[in-house]
């Protein structure tokens, strides 16, 4: 039996911060922060962190002037996916979210696909139809799209607009570090972000209870600055397919933080439909072949 490295330990570290950030999102929206009084305060303190470690890294933020564009649109990919997080965590459950959140990595897949990045083998469409039809029981098990129903519609987006972000990065980070491009998206996507949250940070009351601050101070570091620095270290080292192998647990995970903390419940269509996209992940993982860059 493989022993444990400490690059594991990375990876699953990883992943379990971003599965709990679910939950502790959900929580925080359900006790005193509006979503995105919550969402710009957080990125602020996290954005400053990351580009504080970055320069004491790097000691230097430049790119060339012909990159520009592709980190200004990384910035704005950022800035709808956080808006599509916070609303799709604020109007669905913790659970749900976490499901929709886990066709990540097939939305990218067909995202790359779409543009000519890549060609994916023909079982990828299969394991991707299998994840549809998922998301189809889960958003039936909601309502449909009224409701509850739009939470899961931002949550999808949520997972679209990451999908399109890393498609945007991909070029620069033959270029330049992760940490280099991830300090420069943070940055610019927080204005915006800033802007469009101004009215709600205004009239935020900040007087919460001492388990609300714990959590927004995790929030902070845990999924948005030291995930940032665990995963790239880790990918660095192994490389993105050992990587992904451990990114496919954080569905499974971000469910169980949410049904143990929150006490939160499937139904029926739901449970049935977490699996179908469960299954739409494994298949793609267990078929999946080296993708082939189109013009090879």
């Amino acid at each position: 039996m493989r022993r444990i490295t400490p690059v594991d330990a990375m990876l699953l570290g990883t992943v379990l911060l971003w599965a709990l950030n679910v939950t502790v999102t959900k929580y925080l929206l359900g006790h005193g922060f509006q979503p995105l009084a919550y969402a710009t305060i957080r990125y602020f303190a996290a954005t400053a962190l990351f580009v504080g470690f970055t320069y004491l890294r790097e000691r230097s933020f430049r790119i060339a002037r012909s990159d520009v564009k592709l980190v200004v649109l990384a910035a704005a990919l950022i800035y709808v996916n956080q808006l599509c997080f916070v609303y799709g965590v604020d109007k669905s459950s913790a659970s749900t979210a976490a499901l929709l959140l886990g066709t990540t990595p097939i939305w990218i897949a067909i995202i790359a696909t779409s543009i000519g990045f890549e060609r994916v083998q023909r079982s990828f469409w299969a394991a991707a139809a299998l994840s549809f039809v998922g998301v189809g029981l889960v958003a039936s098990g909601n309502g449909g799209f009224s409701g509850r129903g739009v939470g899961v519609l931002l949550a999808l987006l949520t997972a679209i607009t990451w999908g399109c972000y890393s498609m945007a990065i991909a070029p620069l980070l033959r270029r330049y570090s992760p940490f280099r491009i991830s300090a420069l998206v943070l940055a610019l996507g927080w204005v915006p972000l800033a802007l469009t949250s101004a009215p709600q940070v205004v009239h935020q009351d900040f007087h919460f209870g001492t388990l609300t601050w714990i959590g927004f101070v995790y929030a902070v570091i845990g999924p948005l600055f030291l995930t940032n620095i665990l995963w790239f270290t880790a990918i660095d080292r192994v490389g993105p397919s050992r990587a992904a192998l451990f990114s496919n647990l954080q569905p499974f995970f971000g469910v169980l933080f949410a049904l143990i903390l929150l006490g939160e419940a499937l139904n029926v269509w739901e449970v049935l439909g977490g699996l179908l996209i469960f299954a739409g992940i494994i298949l793609e993982r267990i078929r999946r072949r080296p993708l082939v860059p189109v013009g090879d």
